[in-house]
């Protein structure tokens, strides 16, 4: 027997895990829930690895929203540093701080020193925000497109994901009461450390077969026709697996073009205008030319031809 959901527990079990996520309309398979469960009940950072637009930011949404924690978001950059991801010093507060200190003749360096470097002065950036206590318990801290970074902020992160704390030369260690819920997400434009991938559990979030990705559909764009999302489902698994394309359409794409060919009054795939609206699928030119007109009419007669019902049945949990 599971223990009962409340707004701050965790999942007991991997049935509540596959509920927790369902719950927020995210569409998961077993496989997910596992290793999504035992990063919650292990306290361990969960790296999610996968194409552009596949749901590894949403997962972190997710949990935040049904657990009912904050989450703080990382967004790296090249050139992200300590200062824009940890913390930095106050320096102009810090400068009033010592013209005060000057002005009532209180100059001795210790004293000053102290003073200065003090927790006032500190501004927190997402990092360090996520390793202090908050009232709901402890928040989910989404570190989103690590790839981006450069690899001296990877060997930063090291401490961090060990040990959950942050060692500030000024003042010490800082560490979290309650370890963060870390969600790591990265679309593979190079290679991550094993060093940091060690202190991770790993998850390859793969595009979604035909069934679950119409139910992605039916779920976030409950405006489009019935015929027309199944014949969507169809194209774009057709195009992932039939195309050489630079950058397949993710699932983002793909609930994209629905919503669009749905606020075009649009019941059944047209091939005029799937070829007027690649651009909300496809996002480079040489694959839209590659696809568009006659290449689109041939696979919309092919899914005609056949059922584009799905057949591959939702995984059993």
């Amino acid at each position: 027997m599971t223990e009962t959901m409340t707004a701050t527990s965790l999942p007991g079990s991997i049935d509540d895990t596959f509920a927790l996520l369902e719950s927020a309309g995210y569409v998961a398979d077993r496989s997910l829930s596992t290793v999504l469960h035992l990063a919650l009940r292990m306290k361990r950072p969960l790296f999610l690895e996968g194409e552009a637009g596949v749901g590894k930011t949403e997962i972190a949404k997710v949990l935040s929203q049904t657990l009912g924690r904050d989450l703080i978001r990382l967004q790296c950059y090249e050139g992200l540093d300590i200062a824009s991801a940890v913390y930095e010093w106050n320096y102009p507060a810090q400068m009033v701080e010592i013209r005060v200190a000057e002005a009532a003749g209180d100059t001795g360096h210790d004293e000053l020193s102290r003073s200065i470097f003090d927790d006032r002065f500190l501004i927190k950036r997402p990092v360090l925000q996520a390793l202090q206590p908050h009232a709901g318990g402890a928040p989910v801290l989404l570190i989103d497109e690590l790839d981006r970074a450069d690899e001296a902020f990877e060997a930063f992160l090291l401490e961090v994901l060990s040990d959950n704390q942050v060692t500030i030369p000024e003042l010490g260690t800082i560490k979290a009461a309650e370890p963060p819920i870390v969600i790591i997400t990265t679309n593979r434009t190079r290679e991550i450390h094993d060093a940091l991938k060690r202190r991770c559990l790993y998850h390859w979030v793969d595009y979604p077969d035909a069934a679950r990705e119409l139910e992605i559909v039916r779920r976030k764009v409950p405006g489009a026709s019935q015929r027309l999302s199944e014949e969507i489902v169809a194209f774009v698994q057709k195009l992932r697996t039939e195309e050489d394309l630079f950058k397949q359409p993710g699932v983002a794409e793909t609930l994209d073009w629905a919503t669009a060919l749905s606020e075009l009054n649009e019941i059944a795939l047209d091939p005029d205008m799937a070829s007027d609206t690649l651009g909300v699928l496809l996002k480079y030119q040489d694959d839209i030319e590659r696809v568009r007109g006659s290449k689109v009419r041939k696979m919309v007669e092919d899914i005609r031809k056949s059922d584009p019902t799905p057949k591959t049945s939702m995984p059993a949990i």
